[in-house]
C-alpha cells in the first residue's frame, strides 16, 4: 500500500510541476507579446540576438544541412536504384527537407547552440540576482532581456531553415551526381518540379513555432533557476530536453493539421 501511495504521490507531483512550468512559460510568452510594442526601441538588442542566433550558427548549420541532404539522397537513391528510378531522388530530397527535416534539423542545431546558451545566460543572471536588480531599478526583465531574444529567434529560425534547405539540396545533388549517376540538370529539374508552395510555407510556419518554443522555454527555465551553479546546469539541461520534446510533439500536430486532416 505504501508503494502505491508513493507512486501516486510521485505521479501527482510530476503533473503539478509540469503544469506549473507550462503556466509560467505561457504567462511569460503573453507578457512578451505585450512588450512587442517596444520592439523598435529595443531593435539594437534584437539585432544582437539575431546575429548570435543566426550568423554564429551558420557554420554548424552548413555542415549538418549538407550531410543531411547527402544522407537523404544516398538512402533514398539506393532504394530507387533497385527500380532504375534514381532520377527522382531530387523529388524526395526537396520534399523531405521543406516539409520536415529542414525545420527539424535547424531547430535541433539552435537548441544545442543557442537555446542552451540562452538558458544558461538567463539562469546565471537569476542566481547572481541581476534579474532582481533590474526589477528594483524598475526595469522589466521581460522587456529588457526576454522579448529581444524571443523576437530574434522567431525571426532567425525560419531564415536559417531556408538556408538549411538550400544547403541540403546541394548536398543531395553531390550524392546524386557522383554516387547515383544522376546529372545535375536532371536532379534540379526534379527538385523544381516537386517544390510546392504549401510545403514551403508549412515548413517555415513550423520553424516560426519552433523558434518561439525554443526561446520561450529557454528563457523560462533560466528565470526559474535557483541554487547557484547547480541550478544553472539544471536549467540548461531541462531547457534542452523540454525544447526537443516539444518540437517533436508540436511538429507532428502541425503536419497532421496541414496534411493529415486528423490526428
Amino acid at each position: 500500500m505504501k508503494i502505491v501511495s508513493k507512486f501516486i504521490f510521485f505521479i501527482g507531483d510530476r503533473i503539478i510541476k509540469v503544469v506549473e512550468k507550462s503556466g509560467f512559460t505561457i504567462i511569460l510568452l503573453l507578457k512578451t507579446a505585450y512588450y512587442l510594442k517596444n520592439s523598435f526601441s529595443k531593435s539594437k538588442k534584437i539585432f544582437e540576438q539575431m546575429y548570435i542566433a543566426g550568423v554564429k550558427s551558420l557554420v554548424v548549420c552548413s555542415i549538418v544541412a549538407f550531410f543531411t541532404g547527402m544522407i537523404l539522397a544516398l538512402q533514398t537513391g539506393l532504394e530507387l536504384m533497385q527500380f532504375q528510378q534514381q532520377a527522382f531522388v531530387g523529388n524526395i530530397v526537396i520534399s523531405t527537407l521543406t516539409r520536415e527535416m529542414g525545420p527539424f534539423v535547424t531547430a535541433i542545431i539552435i537548441i544545442a547552440s543557442v537555446g542552451s546558451a540562452m538558458a544558461a545566460e538567463i539562469a546565471t543572471m537569476k542566481v547572481s540576482e541581476e534579474i532582481d536588480a533590474l526589477s528594483m531599478m524598475t526595469i522589466s526583465p521581460i522587456k529588457f532581456l526576454i522579448m529581444p531574444r524571443i523576437v530574434a529567434l522567431s525571426i532567425m529560425l525560419p531564415m536559417a531553415t531556408i538556408y538549411t534547405n538550400f544547403i541540403g539540396t546541394i548536398g543531395g545533388a553531390v550524392v546524386a551526381k557522383y554516387q547515383l549517376h544522376v546529372p545535375y540538370d536532371i536532379y534540379y529539374m526534379h527538385v523544381l518540379d516537386s517544390l510546392q508552395f504549401k510545403a514551403v510555407y508549412v515548413g517555415l510556419f513550423k520553424a516560426l513555432i519552433f523558434g518561439i518554443i525554443i526561446s520561450s522555454v529557454s528563457c523560462a527555465e533560466g528565470l526559474r533557476a535557483t541554487n547557484g551553479a547547480i541550478g544553472v546546469g539544471r536549467a540548461t539541461r531541462t531547457s534542452v530536453v523540454s525544447s526537443f520534446l516539444l518540437i517533436l510533439i508540436i511538429g507532428y500536430f502541425i503536419t497532421a493539421i496541414f496534411y493529415g486532416g486528423t490526428f
